[in-house]
């Protein structure tokens, strides 16, 4: 198949369009128009993922870390991004990452965390602002449904696990055809009424262009009227971090050993115990540290993140636990979502996780 197939289904879950302004997720090196029989799938893609991906005869690198994320300003391999990248292209190798987007899905990077810690009640930590919109468009009553199948059809009407959601209130519509106007009913230069349905749903900004595309398709009208508003509530089911509940409420030191058995961690940096039970966590994967007051004010006992500096631990300020596992151990799993992602939609496509070890960090 091609390399578009794959990073179009993967864009429809986790869209370019909610990835952080700082990052650079999608498709670094390559060509989406290439063949591909085989995909490695790695945190990050280094010389040795580019090496592996040679060996194994994967034409296409899935990383969840962007190997380049400022611009190159110039490619003579005087460093480990410019020789990684070099060599993929030396190669015919692409590289596609797929990085805060899929941090910011709702059943991404960080339901992965939560599902490997056994925690239920899940649910976004920091939710995104101003990425909803309402679309309203007017119809004439005899194809409201088949307006409504198309607006559902290509993603409006959904809330969480609800699908085909709208609203619809009923009224007269006038209008007047003039000059070339050829209207789907009445008569040219005559003001005429017609029984219209006002119909309302939601959709999520990546997908509007979509949306309106295809209720244009759908509507009988040779000029359609509709309307699009941007909405400022939150979206509880995009952003960032995740927060949820144990089974069972654990002891901190218990916390800190399930933590440390999931997670593989050489070393957990946190703060000072509070000698309470653990009941409610935050979390992020990654460097998490902006989220720390929302898990304060949602009342977890305790957060796990990475990449804490000295000063932050101090924020905790005995309100919270913060427990630093470390970048890579936080995100270690993000390959395995990846690649389990891909293997239910391409069934009989090969399918690599990486044998290699990225971490840049070791511990003694």
């Amino acid at each position: 198949m091609k390399i578009s197939e794959i990073t179009s289904y993967l864009e429809g879950l986790a869209p370019l369009s909610s990835q952080e302004s700082y990052d650079n997720s999608g498709l670094i090196v390559g060509n989406g128009n290439d063949e591909v029989t085989q995909v490695l799938i790695s945190l990050d893609c280094i010389e040795s993922t580019i090496d592996e991906a040679i060996e194994k005869g994967c034409e296409l690198i899935i990383a969840h870390h962007p190997i380049v994320f400022k611009g190159l300003r110039k490619l003579n391999g005087t460093d480990y991004v410019q020789r990684t990248v070099l060599k993929a292209i030396k190669n015919d190798i692409a590289i596609y990452a797929i990085h805060t987007n899929l941090d910011n899905y709702r059943f991404g990077v960080n339901a992965e965390i939560g599902r490997r810690l056994g925690l239920r009640n899940l649910r976004v930590l920091s939710p995104k602002e101003n990425v909803l919109n309402k679309l309203a468009v007017f119809v004439p009553t005899d194809h409201k449904e088949k307006v409504k199948e198309a607006l559902f059809r290509s993603g409006a009407g959904s809330i969480g696990d609800y699908r085909e959601c709208s609203f619809e209130t009923s009224g007269i519509g006038t209008f007047k055809p003039v000059n070339n106007a050829t209207p789907f009913d009445g008569e040219i230069d005559k003001r005429n009424t017609v029984s219209e349905v006002r119909i309302e749903v939601l959709v999520s900004s990546h997908q509007l262009r979509n949306v309106i595309s295809s209720m244009k398709l759908a509507h009988p009208y040779e000029e359609v009227a509709y309307e699009v508003y941007t909405i400022e509530n939150e979206n509880q089911f995009e952003g960032a971090g995740m927060i949820g509940d144990l089974v069972k409420p654990l002891e901190e030191f218990e916390m800190l050993q399930l933590i440390k058995e999931t997670f593989k961690c050489g070393v957990i940096r946190h703060t000072k115990l509070r000698t309470r039970k653990i009941n409610t966590i935050a979390f992020c994967g990654g460097s998490g540290s902006f989220l720390l007051r929302d898990a304060i004010r949602q009342k977890a006992d305790i957060y796990i993140t990475a990449d804490y500096k000295y000063h932050e631990f101090f924020d905790a300020d005995n309100r919270i636990i913060i427990a630093d596992i470390g970048h890579y151990e936080s995100e270690q799993y993000t390959s395995d979502l990846l690649a389990d992602i891909l293997m239910k939609k391409f069934p009989t496509f090969a399918v690599h996780l990486t044998e290699v070890n990225t971490n840049p960090i070791n511990y003694f």
